[in-house]
């Protein structure tokens, strides 16, 4: 019978008392988060949310190696899935989470209006051709079901 080395390493965990105290619980820090509380909380993979903090879309704190992401950090990410939902690019994800950032200038907030109604446009488009490749397929449907 082999022996698993696996179960013969030491564990990479550190001791829980240790861990509690260098984390405390997001409660008893005013709501920050862990890169894997953060992942858990918004349904993202740790990964991710290094991509979007690669991409300047996230600025978290370092504790040591590890990421502390704030109230601040966690409002930029639902305004990135937001605005990913909504068919923007991490370009302009990233213009208004400046806007978000700063007491948005006039310029910011006509050119995320302007962004706004090219989207709308865009999106009116994909739905439109949508309903057209419905209504077609459900023509063939009723065709071939005769």
């Amino acid at each position: 019978m082999k022996t698993n080395l696996l179960a013969t390493l030491p564990s990479r965990r550190p001791d829980p008392t240790v861990s509690e105290v260098a984390h405390p619980a997001p409660a008893a820090t005013g709501g920050v988060l862990t890169i894997s509380q953060m992942a858990d909380k918004f349904g993202l993979t740790p990964r991710a949310l290094r991509f979007y903090e690669s991409k300047g879309l996230l600025s978290p704190a370092r504790e040591g190696r590890g990421r502390i992401y704030t109230q601040t950090d966690q409002r930029h990410v639902q305004l990135i899935l937001k605005g990913r939902k909504l068919g923007f690019t991490i370009a302009e994800i990233g213009q208004m989470i400046a806007a978000d950032a700063a007491q948005p200038v006039p310029q910011t907030l006509k050119m995320s209006r302007e962004k706004c109604l090219e989207q709308i446009e865009h999106l009116e488009t994909q739905l439109r051709e949508t309903t057209e490749a419905l209504a077609e397929l459900r023509r063939m449907h009723m065709a071939l079901s005769q």
